[in-house]
């Protein structure tokens, strides 16, 4: 009997030499002892991968070795750092590393041309990348969400680049290279330390949405009043006393807003001198006459 049970014994420790080195467990529930290729889906746009809430606190070497990979989904991980073999991804077209604990993006990701939206919102990012700028396909980013106060002058490059979300960052003052995005339909800045917008917000002709709530601006300067595109202005939770004669040029607003998904102008929690809150209340009509008035008698 002690025999018979030794040698069981021989052949399990044998077996399990055989196995060679074990994964990390989230590696390992990832395979299963599948081919890293049996992760992709094709869809009918994209060859995609997704390991969303693996509990990865680093990425698996497997990934760099999927080049066909177009949409890849590395969000509400654990991911400290982003290794330079990213760059041998460069058919990604989209590429998510929100929800991670990330503190910099490699500078490989200039290698990705194809890419089109990413997004590195809810990370621990102090800085972006110059190389990001070489992604000039890019029409979507978002780094919401992270310790950012400044951006590339080279992000002026990003010529393609329709929607920008920086809200959530450390930033002062609009960063100048973003007044270069021509393409801007979108942009986002709410809840940073902004305490003006730079006259030369002007050129963003195409530009829809405005958000800037819960900032420390004064003032809005005049120039804002020239983005006839403008849909949905929000400068909530500011410190602004007075609005500008021009504000009637907006005719793209729709009304006073107060839900914050509706469009149209939102101005509430702001100090805003007598008679304006009056004003305000009788709807954006009543606000626009007040100014227009306002303006010829001055």
């Amino acid at each position: 009997m002690g025999t018979e049970h030794s040698k069981n014994e021989r052949r399990r420790s044998m077996f399990f030499l055989r196995k060679g080195p074990k994964l990390p467990a989230w590696e390992d529930a990832l395979l299963s002892g599948k081919e890293p290729k049996s992760l992709l889906k094709r869809g009918l746009r994209y060859v995609s991968l997704s390991l969303i809430m693996k509990g990865m606190t680093s990425t698996p070497d497997f990934l760099w070795g999927l080049p066909e990979v177009q949409k890849l989904n590395l969000s509400c991980n654990q991911l400290v750092v982003i290794p330079p073999s990213l760059g041998k991804l460069d058919r990604l077209v989209v590429l998510n590393l929100g929800g991670n604990c990330l503190k910099c993006l490699p500078k490989e990701i200039g290698l990705l041309r194809n890419l089109k939206v990413l997004f590195a919102n809810m990370n621990c990012l102090t800085e972006v990348p110059a190389e990001l700028s070489l992604c000039r396909k890019l029409e979507v980013l978002s780094l919401s969400h992270n310790c950012i106060s400044q951006l590339p002058l080279s992000f002026t490059d990003l010529t393609s680049l329709r929607k920008l979300n920086l809200s959530n960052n450390r930033f002062v003052h609009i960063p100048l290279c973003i007044f270069g995005l021509r393409s801007l339909d979108f942009l986002h800045l709410g809840s940073n330390r902004l305490e003006n917008i730079a006259e030369s917000v002007q050129y963003l002709v195409n530009l829809q949405i405005f958000i800037v709530e819960n900032n420390n601006i004064r003032t809005l300067p005049r120039s804002l009043c020239f983005i006839t595109a403008l849909e949905l202005l929000n400068v909530d939770y500011n410190a602004i006393q007075t609005l500008p004669d021009d504000l009637y040029l907006l005719r793209r607003l729709p009304r006073i807003a107060w839900n914050p998904m509706d469009k149209g102008l939102h101005i509430a929690h702001n100090p805003l001198s007598r008679p304006l809150p009056e004003v305000i209340e009788g709807g954006l009509d009543v606000l626009f006459n007040y100014l227009r008035e306002k303006k010829e008698h001055n």
